[in-house]
């Protein structure tokens, strides 16, 4: 096995449907079964497999055929195929890092926060007196060492094969959503001068993808419900999580990632983005809500 094919299957790839051996992000255009470079066929829109082209359903070759796309209709990126992911792990690590260096000033500064006084700092903060980019900022900062490596397997572990299925944009897309979808809820239902921070939002929303997607590849979803309904119980459990950002953050998961797996080929592009923009304005109408609220 190359480095290519080992890289594939450690970020979760199906095998084509010819070459199970063979690890691979593209799939037929037609019947979605998924193929390898030796078996894709080019047509007029993105690539077939040889028994669709020999069956007559293929539309036949073209020279200026779609790129090689992802089971989600994304475009397949050359190289690294977990390479977002691992920079989003960079960013949380060197934020963590910043906050260890720079201290609670820092935190403070960027954690979510509804409306409150905060020592240190003149007059009251949070998302209520127009400090919305607490609901982006506090998705990469961390509580401890425990919170963030826990966080960031779990990133590592979901993030590489929903990267790998869903091609980059989608993928982060999933990944900003999710996370803005869970501090939104938060910011509706926790106290006001509660502080929440953690990419746990984002994680749940992964969680809730990587269910999706696996039922729609047919796969055995136990390990995937298994490690969720553990890290519920963990959230409802144990003080101090803030639970409103797990939920928020798996239900706009699951919604985002329906509309990306089992978007119709003819209309995914609208299909797909437009799942996204309609958790976004909600998560927006709830934001506008709760700082009414607050306000």
């Amino acid at each position: 096995m190359n480095q290519d094919e080992d890289q594939a299957r450690q970020a979760g790839l199906p095998s084509c449907y010819r070459h199970p051996g063979v690890h691979t992000g593209i799939s037929c255009a037609r019947c979605e079964r998924p193929i390898c470079p030796e078996c894709m066929i080019s047509a007029s829109v993105g690539f077939q497999c040889p028994e669709c082209v020999r069956s007559g359903s293929g539309t036949g070759h073209a020279p200026t055929a779609n790129q090689p796309r992802t089971l989600a209709g994304g475009v397949l990126a050359a190289g690294d195929p977990q390479l977002f992911t691992k920079i989003l792990i960079g960013i949380n690590v060197a934020l963590f890092l910043v906050q260890e260096t720079v201290g609670d000033r820092f935190t403070d500064a960027f954690f979510l926060l509804g409306r409150a006084g905060i020592p240190g700092f003149d007059g009251v903060q949070g998302v209520a007196e127009g400090q919305w980019y607490r609901l982006l900022t506090s998705m990469f900062l961390h509580g401890g060492i425990a919170h963030i490596a826990f966080n960031m397997l779990s990133l590592w572990w979901l993030g590489g094969p929903l990267e790998a299925a869903l091609g980059r944009a989608r993928y982060l897309a999933l990944y900003f959503v999710s996370g803005l979808a869970g501090g939104a809820l938060t910011y509706l239902l926790a106290a006001s001068n509660e502080p929440s921070l953690g990419a746990s939002g984002a994680i749940f929303g992964l969680f809730g993808a990587m269910a999706v997607l696996m039922r729609r590849m047919k796969y055995d979803m136990r390990p995937v419900i298994g490690l969720l309904v553990v890290n519920l119980i963990i959230t409802f459990a144990w003080s101090g999580i803030a639970w409103q950002a797990h939920v928020g953050g798996l239900v706009s998961g699951v919604l985002v990632g329906i509309g990306m797996v089992h978007a119709p080929a003819e209309r995914r592009g609208l299909a797909q983005w437009g799942t996204c923009a309609l958790v976004l304005a909600v998560s927006a109408v709830i934001v506008v809500i709760r700082t009414a609220q607050l306000t």
